[in-house]
């Protein structure tokens, strides 16, 4: 019982400080506001997490490997090329779409604090690692067969990426400029993701 009761309090630890970083930014959030939000006290997050940054960087993590193990599933349960560079795509852009504040805090931080890139780069390197030399791997493949042009994992990614993260860090200037109401506006997402498939697939052609 005490077990159960440990772990459903540094979950809530997480959830808490994770709401606040992405609302207020971590530098403008206090281990004293996290801990009300979590219903616990100071000491108790400096028993899990110890600092403030370790908690940051925690959370990033837990994002991180569940983002990227979708992209470990992905690469390891497609035979098709084309299909898994659609479902990549996709797997990302729906991360995004659940998370719309993260990029802002993700870019915010690690542009103040680059310091911190060193740190995460230790926790979920090998993740990435593993995912990026299968996709390498893919990619020298279908260029040895004439069936995409040159390219490399970075620069798919990073296509990705952009692509992805660009509508939601835009969002609120697309939803003034072109006067969307929600149900447009997810509409409206819905036929960006379609078209930065069919983009970044036409891009990969010779």
């Amino acid at each position: 019982m005490p077990k159960e009761i440990d772990t459903s309090m540094e979950q809530a630890i997480l959830l808490a400080a994770e709401n606040l970083f992405l609302t207020k930014g971590f530098a403008m959030t206090s281990t004293t506001e996290i801990a009300k939000a979590a219903g616990c006290n100071q000491a108790l997050i400096h028993y899990y997490f110890r600092t403030k940054e370790k908690l940051f960087e925690a959370i990033f993590a837990k994002k991180a490997k569940i983002f990227f193990a979708d992209f470990h599933d992905i690469v390891e349960g497609t035979s098709s090329f084309e299909d898994a560079i659609t479902r990549i795509i996709e797997a990302h852009f729906d991360m995004v779409r659940a998370n719309p504040q993260l990029p802002f805090l993700i870019v915010n931080e690690l542009t103040t604090n680059p310091a911190r890139i060193e740190s995460i780069k230790a926790t979920i390197g090998p993740v990435i690692g593993s995912v990026y030399a299968k996709v390498e791997g893919w990619l020298e493949k279908e260029i040895s067969r004439g069936t995409i042009r040159p390219t490399s994992a970075f620069d798919l990614i990073i296509t990705v990426v952009s692509l992805n993260v660009a509508l939601f860090l835009a969002a609120p200037i697309v939803r003034q400029a072109l006067e969307l109401g929600d149900e447009d506006f997810e509409r409206f997402v819905d036929a960006r993701r379609r078209e930065n498939v069919n983009f970044i697939l036409k891009s990969l052609r010779p």
